[in-house]
């Protein structure tokens, strides 16, 4: 049998009834069964500042960048906010690139989601994301953009009920969990 493979989600959205994190949570139900995708919330982490970071890792910061550095891939999901990704998102990627060239995130594999009660698809912010992760040294998964327009047509009460929506996610999941063994180390 193959090593579980080890995936954080990390959810964009600080929204209780996300469509992200829902979207996180039907890959989760369509991950293989040797796939563990783990999804975090980043209700918790502080803004980031050089000063606190000189002091050490605040404890939210240093859990999730064990959680990260343990992984064996990272799936961001994030809403469109201002034609970016969210600033949570963000600032979370800010603390798990420190230090600069040897954080958490360098060299894991990475897949970007994306679900918006628009009718983009959150395009644009999935566009910044991608300079973001290059720069971290990502190896990005090529193929399979997700990019869910009209997100409440497609989920109910946190539920993916889309079967179009659900094909085309066990199909990525299963594309990302290949992405990740190829890189794995």
């Amino acid at each position: 049998m193959a090593k579980e493979l080890r995936i954080i989600g990390l959810s964009g959205s600080l929204r209780e009834g996300s469509y992200n994190t829902a979207t996180l949570a039907a890959l989760q139900e369509l991950a293989s069964p040797s796939t563990r995708l783990e999804i975090r919330r980043l209700h918790k982490i502080p803004l980031f500042n050089e000063d606190v970071e000189a002091l050490g890792w605040p404890a939210p910061v240093a859990a999730l960048r064990e959680d990260v550095a343990a992984s064996d891939g990272v799936i961001f999901a994030s809403p469109e906010y201002n034609y970016s990704m969210t600033g949570v998102l963000k600032n979370a990627i800010d603390w798990l690139s420190r230090p600069a060239g040897a954080g958490a995130l360098r060299g894991k594999p990475a897949a970007i989601v994306g679900a918006t009660p628009g009718r983009f698809g959150t395009t644009r912010s999935q566009t910044h994301l991608r300079e973001v992760i290059y720069y971290n040294d990502m190896p990005l998964l090529p193929t399979g953009e997700v990019l869910i327009a009209h997100a409440g047509d497609r989920f109910s009460d946190g539920v993916l009920i889309d079967g179009d929506t659900r094909d085309f996610l066990a199909r990525m999941i299963g594309d990302f969990e290949n992405w990740v063994a190829r890189h794995r180390a």
